[in-house]
């Protein structure tokens, strides 16, 4: 499991220097590719704001992935932050999000798989998101693929 330290660098990597439409598309079919190569039946979800720009729903995912997205899209939006590392954030001062954050948690999930669209010298943009599979796994699949898509930038 990644620490806190690591995962933070992950995020400080990960800036992207510009994110359009046309990004999104590229970034979104390099997760379907991505997905289809190791059977991953999951959903996947990019946005720029509340404006969704890609959606995917592999075989093997179900609406409940969907709603997993939109959980763990709103831990992003509020936080700033991967869901996975607000998570993590929690867990190391001995508590749980669900405990200790006094957010719904049929609203909220800190479960790994969605992670920020920061541009720099602007932000946080917008999130990219996948649901189905363990949520490290979900994490690590999300941050394999920004990490590719940059290096083509």
């Amino acid at each position: 499991m990644p620490t806190i330290e690591e995962l933070e660098a992950q995020e400080r990597q990960l800036v992207l220097p510009r994110f359009t439409h046309e990004d999104a598309w590229a970034l979104g079919s390099l997760l379907v590719e991505l997905a289809r190569v190791r059977n991953a039946p999951v959903a996947i979800d990019i946005r720029r704001g509340p404006q969704q720009l890609f959606h995917a729903a592999l075989p093997g995912s179900s609406a409940d992935n969907d709603a997993w997205i939109d959980r763990k899209r709103r831990v992003v939006e509020r936080y700033a932050s991967s869901s996975y590392l607000v998570g993590a954030r929690f867990r190391a001062k001995g508590t749980t999000f669900e405990e200790s954050s006094r957010l719904d948690p049929d609203q909220y999930a800190a479960h790994g798989g969605s992670f920020p669209l920061t541009v720099e010298g602007t932000g946080v943009i917008g999130t990219v998101t996948v649901s189905g599979l363990p949520q490290l796994e979900d994490h690590a699949m999300v941050v394999e693929a920004l990490q590719h898509f940059k290096s083509t930038l």
